[in-house]
């Protein structure tokens, strides 16, 4: 990737929605449709009450080629943006954490040996606290630059869903081998439909060298249970390439705790 790529890419990067203050003109061609189904949803996973942050803990497997093995993870997540993962495995320690300053997100993750390494900013344009679907459709609704599409019903892994597209746009000509705003941006969203509570959410990741190489990644949602009002899934799992790599199974979920970002500094601590 040449230096003009690179700076392409960065700047597109700050325009990720990552408050609720935001706005934008896009925002007005979310189709009704799609906006009322995510509003009812959203409805459903705070039940009423706002969310500020979010601390769940609990088991975790890690798959990765030969390597299967179990130990726990701590998730961490701000309505703003922020999110972090520490997961422990008889491995070694993995992290995670996406901070945001200037409305631009900056991640980092480091493995056993503790070193950490930037994320690329074309794998931070989709949602940061993939693990907490209520935050996702929080900075969907807020006014920001996403455009929603209501794709309509379907079957999703042997459940009736709600299909809605995701995606941000721009007018800004990308250079050459680098794919669209749109596609970069864009996330589908299935809402289980007689409880409009989140069933999965896919996007693309890519290499880090490589943004053009589409690898498909589906979050799976379930085992919903009630905290404080809130319905908050327990067991969620990551798939990248149809395949499990994440599986977490939280037994602890803590709202409204007062987090900073300070938890959230990339690079540090990890």
């Amino acid at each position: 990737m040449n230096s003009l790529t690179k700076l392409f890419i960065i700047s597109f990067s700050c325009f990720l929605p990552v408050a609720a203050q935001q706005s934008s003109p896009l925002a007005q061609a979310s189709g009704p449709s799609a906006t009322d189904l995510l509003s009812k949803s959203l409805a459903a996973l705070t039940g009423g009450h706002p969310l500020t942050d979010v601390t769940l803990s609990g088991t975790a497997r890690r798959i990765a080629g030969s390597d299967d093995e179990s130990g726990t993870n701590v998730a961490k997540a701000l309505a703003t943006g922020e999110a972090r993962m520490d997961l422990s495995f008889p491995s070694g320690s993995r992290s995670e954490v996406v901070a945001v300053s200037n409305k631009c997100p900056a991640g980092s993750w480091s493995g056993p040996d503790g070193v950490a390494h930037s994320i690329s900013n074309h794998n931070l344009m989709t949602d940061s606290s993939w693990f907490f679907p209520t935050f996702t459709i929080g900075r969907l609704l807020s006014p920001g630059p996403y455009t929603l599409t209501l794709v309509g019903q379907e079957t999703r892994n042997g459940q009736t869903v709600e299909h809605v597209m995701a995606y941000q746009s721009s007018t800004v000509q990308l250079p050459f081998g680098i794919p669209t705003f749109s596609h970069l941006t864009q996330m589908d969203l299935f809402l289980d439909s007689n409880t409009l509570l989140p069933a999965a959410l896919a996007f693309n990741t890519h290499p880090d060298k490589d943004a053009g190489l589409d690898i498909p990644v589906e979050i799976r949602f379930s085992d919903y249970r009630s905290v404080n009002g809130a319905q908050i899934p327990f067991h969620v799992q990551k798939f990248i390439n149809n395949s499990l790599s994440l599986d977490f199974q939280f037994d602890s979920a803590v709202l409204n705790s007062g987090l900073s970002t300070s938890s959230f500094t990339v690079g540090a601590g990890l």
